[in-house]
C-alpha cells in the first residue's frame, strides 16, 4: 500500500479558543483546533474528491464517523467518534466525530504536540467574562512534524499574548 502523508496545518487552518478560564486576575488557558471544513479541503486536494467518502452510524449510544480513502486495492476506513457539543449538539457531534477520525488518518495530528498555553490577562467585560478572542500569527515544525515555535495573537488589542519555542 502507498503511503499518504498529509501537510502539516499552516496558521489560517489552525483555530484558537479559550480553554479553561481561572477568573479575572488569573487567566486562561488557550486550545488550538481545527474544524470540519478545514479537513474537507485537505482530503480534497490531497487525494481527490472522488476518493475519499464519509460515513456515520451509532454504536452503543455514541455517534461514530468513519472515513474512507480510496487506494488501488480498494477502500481503507477509520473510524471515531465524536461528542455533544454545545451548540447543536447533533450537528456538533456529527463534525467532532469526523474531526477526530481526520485525526486516525494523521491529519492535524501535530496539534497534540502543542504546548500549555495561558494568557495572564485576557480582555474582559463588565461581567468579568472574556470577550476577547485569539488566532495562530506563526506557527513552526520540526523535521519529526511536531510544534517547534508559536506565536498567539489577541483579535481585540492586536499584541501577541504567546510566544513560545522549544
Amino acid at each position: 500500500m502507498e503511503m499518504l502523508q498529509f501537510p502539516l496545518l499552516r496558521e489560517d487552518q489552525i483555530e484558537v479558543r479559550v480553554g479553561q478560564d481561572r477568573g479575572v486576575g488569573k487567566g486562561c488557558s488557550l486550545l488550538l483546533y481545527k474544524d470540519a471544513r478545514c479537513d474537507m479541503a485537505i482530503l480534497d486536494k490531497a487525494v481527490g474528491p472522488e476518493n475519499w467518502q464519509r460515513k456515520h452510524y451509532e454504536c452503543k449510544g455514541n455517534l461514530f464517523c468513519s472515513v474512507g480513502i480510496r487506494f488501488p486495492d480498494g477502500w481503507v476506513w477509520k473510524d471515531d467518534c465524536g461528542a455533544e457539543t454545545n451548540v447543536e449538539k447533533e450537528k456538533g457531534e456529527a463534525s467532532d466525530s469526523f474531526k477526530r477520525a481526520c485525526f486516525c488518518w494523521g491529519i492535524g495530528r501535530e496539534l497534540y504536540t502543542a504546548p500549555f498555553l495561558w494568557v495572564k490577562d485576557p480582555e474582559r467585560g463588565g461581567n468579568g467574562k472574556i470577550i476577547d478572542s485569539f488566532y495562530v500569527e506563526k506557527i513552526a515544525y520540526d523535521d519529526a512534524g511536531m510544534i517547534s515555535g508559536l506565536a498567539i495573537k489577541s483579535r481585540k488589542s492586536g499584541k501577541r499574548v504567546i510566544v513560545w519555542q522549544r
